[in-house]
Parts: C-alpha cells; sequence; structure tokens
C-alpha cells in the first residue's frame, strides 16, 4: 500500500531568494530555481504562495504557477519576483520535476522574518548574496 510507493529525495535542487537592483536602480528581491546537479531536470513547475498571521490577521497571497521547462545542470533561472511585505508570512515553493523518467517533488518553505541579512549566505551557482533552501 502507501509503504510500497517509493518517494523519491529530492537533492542539489534549491531555491533561493536574493536582493537585487534593477535598472531604474530599485532595489528589488528575486527568488531562483538553482539546480546543483550536473543532469538536467525537465517538466519544472513550480507553484508559490504566501500565507500566516500578518499584523494579527490571517493573511494569504495569490497562488503562482511557473513552467520552466528544462532546467540545465548546474544553472539557475528566476522563477518570480518577491516584495518584502510579504517577508512577515511563510512562502512556499513547491517544486515538481523529472528526472531520469521518474517524478521528483519538494517543498521549499521560507519561515515567517527569515528572509534577513542575518541569514545571508553565497549561493553557488547562482553566486549571489541570499538566503538559500536546499
Amino acid at each position: 500500500m502507501l509503504k510500497d510507493i517509493d518517494i523519491p529525495k529530492v537533492e542539489d535542487v534549491a531555491v533561493g531568494i536574493v536582493p537585487e537592483v534593477n535598472q531604474l536602480g530599485d532595489e528589488m528581491w528575486n527568488v531562483y530555481l538553482i539546480n546543483l546537479k550536473s543532469a538536467s531536470i525537465e517538466g519544472v513547475l513550480v507553484s508559490s504562495r504566501g500565507y500566516g498571521i500578518l499584523n494579527g490577521s490571517t493573511k494569504r497571497t495569490a497562488t503562482f504557477r511557473h513552467f520552466l521547462d528544462v532546467l540545465q545542470g548546474k544553472s539557475f533561472k528566476k522563477i518570480e519576483e518577491i516584495v518584502p511585505e510579504v517577508f512577515g508570512l511563510s512562502n512556499e515553493f513547491w517544486v515538481s520535476f523529472y528526472l531520469n523518467k521518474k517524478m521528483f517533488d519538494k517543498k521549499y518553505i521560507f519561515l515567517p522574518e527569515t528572509i534577513v541579512e542575518q541569514n545571508f549566505t553565497q549561493i553557488p551557482i547562482l553566486d549571489k548574496r541570499g538566503v538559500f533552501i536546499k
């Protein structure tokens, strides 16, 4: 039954959130999917949403879905821009993809108030500083 289902563990795929400066010189925050594997991942689908309690009331953002198709090995793709107003919420990125004709999926959850400079690290492949979940 359920114990007989093989659920493969996702390794070497990460989500990073980094502050950047746009063409107008304004600070913005971008979310990236990073493939640390040597192999490409295919059929990549990312679902993102925010939820939690903010200023004493329950909040929920819209759910966004992004189809990235193929993400080459040792590369990254921008998923979306994220606004600092939702950093007080849990920000979830549910990533699904195929590798060697097998489906993988994992939820990456940035807990409230964790997208802060004290938690920054150097993100491999992307080569920028930000918050990173592997």
